[in-house]
């Protein structure tokens, strides 16, 4: 099974830039888009011509032009959740949940901590409440979470660690969630296969040349329960694909 998540930074945005030739040249079973950026009302007839082989799952933000995700599924799921049961967490369209046979596969946008970390305290909130979330799912059946979760979790997932320590993304308080959420069961797939490879990143800033000079953060991911970490066969980084400040990650999974 060939999975796609990719944050799209405004999918009527990416649209304009190559999306729909990716889209269809990857052919994945189940591709994930965060940061949409639409209200279900906006999606016109050609985006949905792109999607129409699909079954499309939205989750739009209430505030209209900010976060959202969706998800393009060739095989129908037998469940679809959207958010996390928490009216708090759920205004911003960030999670959309699906149920399979033999896995739950969750796309997920996580709150960014913002400039001068004015939303860390939420943050710290957040991911508890998502850890908890599919820590209950993953007792049921084994869980694929995939989506931009707006943390490099170790020195090895940034450009440059030492200057960026106490920012947004990299601080030691994320960096721990991240290691919570490993430690209680789950896998993160990239570091599964390639615990030591270096400068693979899959996001840049717009600013200074950072994706010319790659100087990147890695940020997307798939995470599974430990339970299947060994179906993993492959796990992508599409750093070759623009459109976004963010590029396309990919996982093949045997499951």
């Amino acid at each position: 099974m060939k999975l796609v998540s990719w944050n799209v930074n405004g999918l009527r945005a990416v649209m304009t830039k190559g999306f729909e030739t990716f889209f269809k040249k990857i052919d994945a079973d189940i591709f994930c888009i965060q940061e949409t950026k639409i209200q279900e009302n906006q999606i016109d007839n050609n985006i949905k011509e792109i999607f129409k082989e699909y079954n499309c799952y939205w989750n739009s933000a209430e505030k209209k032009g900010y976060s959202g995700t969706a998800i393009f599924a060739k095989e129908k799921p037998l469940d679809v959740t959207y958010g996390i049961g928490i009216d708090e967490h759920d205004k911003e369209g960030r999670v959309i949940s699906l149920e399979y046979d033999k896995f739950y596969l969750i796309n997920c946008y996580t709150p960014n901590s913002r400039r001068e970390l004015e939303r860390l305290d939420y943050r710290m909130i957040w991911e508890d409440e998502f850890r908890k979330y599919l820590l209950k799912l993953n007792e049921k059946k084994p869980v694929i979470l995939c989506g931009d979760l707006n943390v490099a979790h170790k020195e090895i997932d940034l450009k440059n660690p030492k200057t960026n320590r106490k920012n947004a993304g990299f601080t030691d308080e994320e960096r721990g969630k991240m290691t919570e959420l490993l430690n209680s069961g789950f896998t993160d797939t990239f570091r599964f296969l390639y615990p030591n490879k270096t400068e693979c990143y899959s996001w840049w800033s717009y600013m200074f040349k950072a994706r010319e000079k790659n100087a990147g953060w890695r940020i997307d991911y798939f995470i599974v329960s430990k339970s299947i970490e060994e179906k993993i066969k492959e796990s992508y980084i599409f750093s070759d694909i623009m459109g976004s400040d963010h590029c396309p990650v990919g996982l093949d999974i045997d499951i």
